[in-house]
């Protein structure tokens, strides 16, 4: 899977990378069914406007597949527990994504019935 890493209001350090390309290395064994078609993109960020105090951790993964897109977000006071996180709801939704696929393909395809 191709990704791509996004970084506001943060400086994009060796170690935050490492984390990302390793939550993305992860998605990518979920996702290699649906071939290369499939991109990802992980953004993260600081964001404290709307706290009262302390800073807030944001990353946000989309992961577009055949027919459907993947969105996950997480929000922490630790930027590395905020990715993995992150990296878990998007799994979930993978994992459900796969299982409807393979529902519809054992019905044969039918989503109505007359």
């Amino acid at each position: 899977m191709h990704y791509d890493l996004k970084a506001k209001t943060i400086t994009l350090t060796p170690a935050i990378r490492a984390a990302v390309e390793k939550a993305m290395k992860g998605l990518d064994t979920k996702v290699k069914r649906f071939g290369t078609s499939v991109t990802g993109e992980m953004e993260v960020a600081k964001s404290t406007r709307h706290h009262k105090k302390g800073d807030v951790f944001r990353a946000e993964i989309h992961v577009r597949l055949p027919g459907s897109l993947v969105y996950a977000e997480a929000e922490t006071d630790d930027l590395y527990t905020a990715i993995t996180a992150a990296k878990r709801e998007a799994e979930e939704q993978i994992r459900k994504y796969k299982g409807t696929r393979d529902d519809k393909r054992k019905r044969g395809g039918a989503g109505k019935r007359a």
